[in-house]
């Protein structure tokens, strides 16, 4: 509450008290002098998950400021100097306009890792503003490691920096994250001692989010039962001239686009730099290269044209001196716009890919042999996927892919499935390769 960043989240695990804190942060303000200029808005996802947050301001603000009037209609608390809170949800990016043109000197976000991306959050940014001398402005958001937004959370507040420390963009703008624990509400185990023991029962990566604030994790659920760095990632190696290379593609323009390029092993063993030999079995599939069509920030794509893409896969590939086939694509580029498509477009520069088939349940069945392949690299009793560590993509996005909560044997498509998706295309072409033709 006394942090001076314009910019703060308050993270960690779970029953740390953050909700209270982000609704007293507002109201430290109320009562100071400001009045009506002194105005909040505080966000969730969902009108469901807002409910919670009402009945957290009821249990505070007639208590704190008598004659504190909650109007439900506008969703909007009043309070007798003239301030006001406006609790709200929204979904997406676009959401933004419905507020473009205001003035709230404070904004507040509930469970940010809820929002896929920051594109909202970003955007509201612009309305966080006063006229008003003097007029604090706070930029506030709460939440727990875990959740479809994990990734863009922690690029934007955990890596660049340890907890506590400014972190400085290159136009000058700070923000900090600041860690909550269980130890900061110590009146939660002493009213209610099982809430931790039910945080301890916890198993995975939730366990890891809940109860500890831990960031490193495989964050999301298709993945994280099957997924081990110390076992699929290796370091790059000679691809044996027997094993097939290939590539397989995801198109994107606003959201990224995703190229991986594959070598699958005939069962010639890999023999290393220094001498030594790596057994492989036969039909294990290794990324030994990738090229993601990203601005920097997660889940946002550099609008490239698709002949823009096809030079570059083509420099890629006569700079690696590989032979490369062509591999599964996303149907999408096969739309034909007045006679053109983007497959068109790349063949016109040298670069082919192979048409899949999507069948019904085609998604949860590819998603189902990358765990099963995955799983083998832990048992060790069949073909396995491999990444090289410098598939920083894949090693960011993939392992942490949420499932779809209204189909678990699927991942949720508003996180950043691309990469995921290029890769599924490459299994599912092993399986289905009589439903392959090239383009």
């Amino acid at each position: 509450m006394a942090c001076p960043i314009f910019e703060v989240l308050l993270e960690g695990t779970r029953g740390g008290g953050k909700s209270d804190v982000l609704l007293m942060d507002f109201a430290q303000f109320v009562g100071q002098g400001f009045g009506r200029a002194w105005r909040g808005i505080l966000f969730r996802q969902t009108y469901p998950a807002l409910e919670e947050v009402v009945e957290r301001c009821y249990r505070w603000f007639p208590q704190i400021f008598p004659g504190a009037q909650y109007n439900g209609a506008k969703h909007c608390w009043r309070f007798p100097t003239g301030e006001a809170l406006y609790l709200r949800y929204a979904e997406r990016e676009k959401d933004y306009y419905k507020y473009h043109g205001h003035e709230y000197p404070w904004i507040g976000w509930e469970e940010l890792t809820n929002w896929p991306d920051d594109g909202l959050y970003t955007s509201m940014m612009s309305v966080c503003r006063s006229s008003h001398p003097g007029m604090p402005r706070h930029y506030r958001a709460t939440c727990n490691p875990y959740g479809v937004g994990h990734n863009w959370v922690k690029s934007r507040f955990i890596d660049p920096a340890p907890r506590g420390t400014i972190i400085e963009d290159e136009q000058g703008r700070r923000r900090v994250a600041i860690h909550s624990s269980l130890a900061d509400c110590p009146q939660l185990s002493g009213n209610d001692p099982d809430y931790v023991k039910n945080l301890q029962a916890l198993s995975g990566p939730k366990r890891e989010a809940w109860l500890f604030g831990n960031w490193d994790i495989v964050a999301g659920g298709m993945f994280d039962d099957v997924w081990d760095p110390t076992v699929h990632i290796v370091e790059p190696f000679p691809v044996p001239a027997s094993w097939y290379v290939d590539r397989s593609f995801d198109w994107g323009s606003a959201r990224p686009y995703s190229v991986g390029w594959w070598a699958e092993s005939d069962g010639t063993d890999i023999v290393r730099a220094d001498g030594t030999r790596r057994l492989t079995h036969k039909g294990d599939l290794c990324r030994i290269a990738e090229l993601y069509g990203w601005t920097g920030k997660p889940n946002e794509g550099t609008r490239e044209l698709a002949a823009t893409v096809a030079r570059r896969i083509r420099e890629i590939e006569q700079q690696a001196n590989w032979v490369v086939h062509p591999g599964p694509a996303d149907s999408a580029i096969y739309s034909r716009d007045n006679g053109k498509c983007i497959a068109d477009d790349m063949a016109a520069q040298g670069v082919r890919w192979i048409a899949v088939r999507k069948d019904a349940g085609s998604r949860q069945n590819g998603w189902e042999l990358m765990r099963s392949r995955l799983r083998n690299g832990v048992t060790a009793e069949g073909p396995t996927l491999y990444v090289f560590s410098t598939c920083r993509q894949f090693i960011r996005t993939v392992p942490s892919l949420p499932r779809d909560e209204r189909d678990m044997d699927d991942v949720d498509t508003a996180a950043e499935d691309h990469v995921g998706d290029d890769s599924r295309y490459r299994v599912l072409a092993i399986k289905h390769i009589s439903h392959l033709s090239q383009f």
